[in-house]
């Protein structure tokens, strides 16, 4: 029975269609999901948001575009909403050091708003050089 249920978990997990672009720009190439998610929103390694807890920083918000997905070890940015309830999500380091847009479930992820607080959150945040 547990066979069957992890086959199943597995493939809801697995996305339709994916496609891996290029490794974000100042990032490390590893654990580098916090670094991508700051370059694909801010423009920028942010080196205080290399890591996924950082982002729990920010205000809780609804699913929409330009909104990240954190949970423990991960973050990604929403790039698009779907009617079910799905995003489309610019995910660095979403499994073998790829990083891919494609379509995810939110189970398990809070959202926050990173532009909510963003001229106080920056204003405190160093720039990686």
């Amino acid at each position: 029975m547990w066979k069957y249920a992890l086959v199943s978990v597995a493939l809801l997990a697995t996305p339709v269609s994916a496609e891996v672009v290029s490794h974000p720009p100042g990032c490390p190439k590893r654990l580098f999901c916090g670094c991508g998610v700051s370059v694909e929103i801010f423009g920028r390694p942010i080196r205080e948001l290399f890591l996924a807890r950082n982002w729990f920083r920010f205000p809780r918000a609804e699913a929409a575009p330009g909104m990240v997905a954190v949970r423990r070890h991960h973050v990604m940015a929403i790039r698009a909403v779907d009617a079910n309830g799905n995003v489309v999500v610019y995910d660095p380091n979403s499994g073998g050091r790829k990083t891919r847009i494609h379509t995810r479930s939110l189970k398990g992820f809070v959202v926050v708003n990173p532009r909510a607080s963003i001229d106080r959150t920056l204003a405190t945040l160093p720039a990686v050089n």
